[in-house]
């Protein structure tokens, strides 16, 4: 009977949530290496959450990553891997096979375990979604790495309107039909401001944002754009995560009122974030 109460107490804790984001758009940026986990459980908890999603009427909108499948594509392919300052570099053989894994390959999976779960979804590849124009900071060369110019919203919009949940790949074309890599989390955070979401979660392979990165329980649960430079300049937001917080501070910016990180190897981590008075990742606000 306890055990009975204590899943009420759970329910009872979500309403207020279920209430206040019903009718709103969510956006999840999916990535990390439990996406390609051996247990069904881990490769479904996301798609899972994002059902649970629909059914309480939010609306996701999902984009996805896939760096490790491409990784071992592109070694298969015998094209070389190689990274600049955390990004990969690709080249036009690299682009083929990165725009292969990603907008067929994994995006078709992720459509098709969200439909199998009783939910609703439809695959885009980003190249029909995004606009970018070449990464290419203080003239450094990424080769085809791309950075988001604008979200081509109505089929996103018509899915929403369907009930339908968009799941997006992170590719994108030039002024000239130039297809190029993007980078996930910057693809997701422009979604989220596009559709004007009212929140943006990410989800990786770290608990959120750490104070120490070797220390798990240095976990930051709360924090405000305004601290996101002191942090910068400390080296507490360094390496992989600057492009996130980068992307988190740009959406609130923008308007998106909350963007939360989040590790997906915890089951249901969308959910006990979204849901829950505590979270279990780094929330970023204004």
């Amino acid at each position: 009977m306890q055990e009975l109460i204590s899943k009420a107490a759970t329910l009872l804790e979500a309403l207020p949530y279920i209430q206040r984001f019903a009718g709103a758009t969510f956006v999840v940026k999916y990535g990390g290496s439990f996406m390609d986990s051996p247990e069904e459980a881990v490769r479904t908890g996301v798609a899972r959450d994002v059902v649970f999603l629909e059914a309480v009427e939010i609306n996701p909108v999902v984009v996805h990553g896939g760096g490790k499948r491409i990784s071992r594509a592109l070694e298969a392919a015998g094209v070389q891997t190689r990274f600049v300052n955390g990004l990969r570099y690709t080249d036009a053989d690299s682009v083929t096979v990165v725009d292969q894994v990603l907008s067929q390959e994994i995006n078709a999976e992720i459509v098709e375990m969200i439909n199998s779960l009783g939910g609703v979804a439809k695959g885009f590849a980003g190249t029909d979604i995004f606009t970018c124009k070449r990464h290419a900071p203080e003239g450094q060369d990424f080769g085809f790495v791309g950075e988001v110019t604008a979200v081509n919203t109505a089929p996103l919009e018509e899915c929403i309107t369907q009930g339908i949940t968009p799941v997006i790949s992170p590719t994108a074309r030039d002024a000239d039909g130039q297809i190029y890599n993007c980078n996930a989390d910057v693809a997701a955070a422009q979604a989220a401001i596009a559709l004007a979401a009212k929140r943006l979660v990410f989800m990786s392979d770290v608990p959120g944002l750490l104070r120490d990165p070797s220390d798990a329980t240095s976990l930051i649960s709360h924090l405000d754009v305004a601290e996101v430079d002191k942090l910068k300049q400390a080296g507490i937001i360094a390496s992989g995560m600057i492009p996130k917080v980068d992307s988190a501070t740009t959406a609130i910016d923008a308007g998106v009122d909350k963007v939360s990180f989040v590790d997906g190897r915890i089951n249901h981590a969308v959910l006990l974030e979204i849901f829950t008075d505590e979270g279990v990742g780094t929330e970023i606000v204004k």
